[in-house]
């Protein structure tokens, strides 16, 4: 854990945000009530939401209100910034401060307000802005409101809240459509948003390394699947099953060879999945089919890895696929299968001429439709980056090692920013800028900038420019060529 306080006088600040019912209240309860040491001034975005703890309510006439566990709790009435300046007569009774947002507030303005000069870049330092999640609905939340994808684009961290009442399948799912949107964001998955003070406050989470430490796929390429799994085969049929063990309510056998009939099997399964389907009926299902591709991965010659494996599935992806109901058959081949996944299961026949080491590289991850090679496990595994297409908003990852002009490279941010600052959320870098032994780091949100020099390169290492953006209709093109602008 990185502490500011012992390298610098300005004020730590988290911004906490999340959509109406997803746990922030109980969170910051929990914040103020552990002994964790920590003076911390507590501002509410929004008076009038129910107080964070019956003793800490703020009179309506009341600004600052101390309480005896040594926090200071203030309401805003639309002026930020006269708050934290009355706080700032006040520096020796706290050493952080929370900003509350409002549960429907785009929590850009408020992040905004800690880059806003010169003064206050030196006395308050952005911490990280933390997002709660309500697992059992952000899917419904994000296809219908544009305010929760925006909390989650914000986000460095992210509670994945009430994690209780989704299956390990839709929290996959919900992971998966977090990461499409936003790539670096820690995220916690917690019940009663019960998580370490730690990993919420002093988190330092413009640190960007440690951001990508996270999902070091984010800055990969992305491809139109999302798992591959290397398995050895033996010549002979196998099984390929979708659903079955992956939730009680969908346990059936298919005792018939080669058909499939889903429909004895729902006469229970709308009563039984109610709550599963009132957000989530696209559990199962999927239009179209699941695609899949069969890949020979050197059959008969030694362990192959799953990387030789990426392009021939590039372009077996490529192909339009042969639809196949259940029951079907599947072959090794250059091409993709869809695979007809029911709400309820299905089974396929996998024929295998000669026994070798096989890729089976899905569409999407296997556990959201409990696909799996009956009685096979994979020898190796990979993930791959989210490539959902239909996220306006998106996060892209730049890469390349050559030295930044510094001239160039603040030409092209200031332009970035004005032409496109209200579209990027956030954005966040390491460049390396020539002659300098030191690492620049950058970080913003919409139009607001801040960037220094911090430690040296470290020796014997390739130095690498690394950003980061995070925002709606973002080009990558357009994203690329301006970087590769500022070349020295």
């Amino acid at each position: 854990m990185r502490h500011y306080m012992a390298t610098t006088d300005r004020v730590p600040v988290t911004v906490l945000t999340g959509f109406l019912g997803s746990g922030k209240t109980t969170l910051l309860n929990r914040i103020l009530s552990e002994n964790h040491g920590k003076r911390i001034a507590v501002i509410e975005n929004e008076f009038g939401e129910v107080g964070i703890d019956h003793q800490l309510v703020i009179g309506a006439e009341e600004e600052i209100f101390e309480t005896n566990n040594g926090c200071i709790c203030c309401t805003v009435r639309g002026d930020l910034l006269r708050i934290l300046g009355q706080l700032l007569k006040r520096r020796d009774k706290f050493d952080y401060i929370i900003v509350e947002t409002t549960g429907m507030a785009d929590p850009g303005p408020v992040a905004q307000t800690f880059f806003l000069d010169d003064e206050f870049k030196q006395q308050f330092l952005l911490d990280a802005i933390v997002t709660v999640i309500d697992a059992h609905h952000i899917e419904k939340h994000l296809d219908e409101m544009k305010e929760p994808g925006e909390q989650v684009a914000f986000a460095d961290v992210i509670l994945l809240n009430k994690v209780d009442l989704v299956s390990e399948a839709e929290l996959e799912r919900i992971e998966r459509r977090i990461r499409a949107i936003n790539g670096t964001a820690k995220i916690f998955r917690t019940r009663n948003a019960d998580v370490p003070v730690e990993r919420v406050l002093d988190v330092g989470a413009f640190d960007l390394e440690r951001a990508l430490a996270v999902d070091s796929t984010f800055l990969e390429p992305q491809y139109p699947f999302e798992w591959a799994g290397l398995c050895d085969l033996a010549a002979g049929r196998h099984e390929l099953r979708t659903g079955g063990d992956t939730h009680d309510h969908h346990h059936h056998e298919h005792h018939h060879d080669g058909e499939c009939d889903h429909a004895h099997h729902q006469h229970d399964h709308h009563h039984e999945n109610e709550h599963h389907d009132e957000h989530h009926g696209h559990d199962h299902a999927h239009e179209g089919g699941l695609a899949v591709a069969l890949l020979s991965a050197g059959a008969g010659e030694p362990a192959t890895s799953l990387a030789d494996c990426i392009e021939p599935a590039v372009r077996a992806f490529a192909e339009e696929g042969q639809q196949i109901v259940c029951g079907g058959t599947l072959k090794p081949a250059n091409t993709t299968y869809r695979i007809d996944v029911g709400h309820d299961g299905s089974h396929f026949h996998i024929d295998i001429a000669s026994a070798g080491r096989y890729a089976l590289v899905v569409e999407h991850a296997p556990i959201e439709f409990g696909l799996r090679i009956e009685g096979v496990k994979p020898i190796a595994e990979r993930r791959f980056a989210s490539h959902h297409h239909d996220e306006e908003i998106s996060s892209i990852g730049l890469t390349d090692p050559r030295a930044v002009d510094p001239t160039k490279l603040n030409d092209w941010l200031s332009y970035l920013l004005k032409s496109r600052g209200a579209d990027i959320f956030r954005m966040k870098g390491v460049v390396s800028i020539k002659g300098e032994p030191r690492r620049y780091v950058f970080h913003g949100v919409h139009m607001m900038f801040d960037g220094q020099l911090e430690r040296p390169w470290p020796a014997g290492v390739d130095r690498m420019n690394t950003l980061v953006f995070i925002g709606r209709n973002l080009d990558r093109q357009e994203l690329e060529a301006g970087f590769h602008s500022c070349f020295a």
